[in-house]
């Protein structure tokens, strides 16, 4: 009955039953170590104990499940431990729209209120980028495939150089800054640009800080807002809460969405400066924008792992570390196959000359226990994305599964 549509689980055919922490479990009782984590969702692992036991205790208490944008208690919650745990201890001075239940709505978003407040519609995106599947998004996602898939033509896009695109040979910005500033360049004047810190299904491509703080100054002088998505590679995911802290710059809108949730629950926020908040009550909208459950195990979730500060930062890198030692030896056990390793955090990619490579080894890792996914345009980059809350030992397997998957299918 199913659409052709679905493609996971072509990659991993078998009937999964239940998960817990990092381990999933298929029917026939047959166990896999997750390196996937519902596509960065579940950053705490699956069906982690202290958020399902604040969701179970709110649902059996009647809670409100759908609210829209009604004030709820749920909803007075979250926004308090968003404010007190993360906004005001990075001198962030976000408002908070819900827009929707994905990463995608949230993207719209952004991209509308950039439009809106400018009185502009173009909006510059970078090479590999990957901001959503619906049709703004889509303009200004790179991979030609997905783009395919809208059926008219993506419009009021422009793609720029991603950092290292050319391998270091041309300097950060000169091309875009000069069309910006020629006036026979052919180019709109952009409302805004939107930019990943870490492209993740763009093949894990690392930017580095300084191309994101001169990114920021760029868009500074030429009246341009700065978009982060931080969909994937926020909510912890590189180290930090948010991806952007490390570069030490305050972008003016940010979009979050899959682990903010905590637990796999549909969930997104848009966030913008205060100076931007022009929208019209109902200008933007959606039934969905209010999930309750959600914002009951984001707070447990912020609570439980964002309270004391720096922990769950330093634990996500010495997790990283541990990776990455893994990545070197993989490399050097293969050095004609391996391309390059890339990361930051409890995000890896590791890419292969034969671009086939990838996918082989993410079979075979699958027939081993391990899930992982691809990425890249040409899904070239085999992608570790486990939960921050993974044990050392069970990364140690995983890792130990995908050296021998690399290997087996030399």
């Amino acid at each position: 009955m199913e659409s052709e549509v679905r493609s996971y689980c072509r990659g991993w055919p078998t009937v999964f039953d239940r998960a817990v922490g990092s381990r999933m479990y298929d029917e026939d009782g047959h166990e896999y170590l997750d390196f996937f984590a519902g596509a960065g969702s579940l950053n705490y692992g699956h069906n982690n104990p202290v958020l399902k036991r604040a969701l179970i205790d709110y649902l059996e208490r009647d809670g409100v499940a759908h609210g829209l944008d009604m004030s709820t208690t749920a909803k007075r919650t979250f926004l308090e431990a968003f404010q007190n745990l993360l906004l005001r201890p990075r001198d962030l001075p976000y408002k908070v729209m819900f827009p929707g239940p994905t990463g995608t709505n949230a993207v719209e978003a952004a991209l509308k209120l950039a439009r809106k407040v400018k009185g502009r519609e173009s909006i510059v995106s970078f090479t590999n980028a990957f901001h959503g599947m619906s049709l703004g998004s889509l303009a200004v996602t790179g991979n030609a495939f997905k783009r395919a898939g809208a059926g008219i033509p993506l419009v009021h896009g422009t793609p720029m150089p991603f950092d290292n695109y050319f391998d270091g040979t041309v300097e950060d910005f000169l091309w875009f800054e000069r069309l910006l500033e020629d006036q026979g360049s052919g180019l709109n004047k952009p409302a805004a640009v939107i930019v990943e810190t870490v492209q993740g299904e763009g093949g894990i491509n690392v930017a580095r800080p300084e191309w994101l703080r001169a990114l920021s100054e760029l868009c500074e002088r030429q009246d341009m807002l700065l978009i982060v998505d931080d969909i994937q590679m926020g909510c912890g995911r590189t180290g930090a809460f948010f991806s952007f802290e490390e570069a030490g710059i305050t972008p003016d809108i940010v979009t979050v969405s899959k682990s903010i949730s905590g637990y796999g629950l549909p969930m997104s926020l848009c966030l913008f400066k205060p100076e931007l908040d022009i929208w019209e009550p109902g200008e933007h909208n959606g039934t969905f924008r209010g999930n309750n459950p959600a914002f009951v195990t984001a707070t447990a979730a912020l609570e439980t792992y964002w309270a004391d500060g720096s922990a769950m930062e330093k634990q996500t890198r010495k997790r990283g570390e541990q990776v990455e030692q893994a990545m070197i030896s993989i490399t050097e056990e293969n050095l004609a196959d391996v391309k390059e390793y890339r990361g930051r955090g409890l995000v890896w990619g590791l890419e292969f000359h034969d671009k086939a490579r990838a996918g082989k080894v993410a079979k075979r890792a699958f027939e081993l226990g391990l899930l992982i996914e691809t990425s890249g345009p040409e899904s070239e980059v085999v992608k570790l994305l486990p939960a921050l809350t993974i044990t050392p030992e069970e990364l140690d397997e995983g890792l130990t599964t995908l050296a021998r998957a690399v290997r087996e299918t030399a």
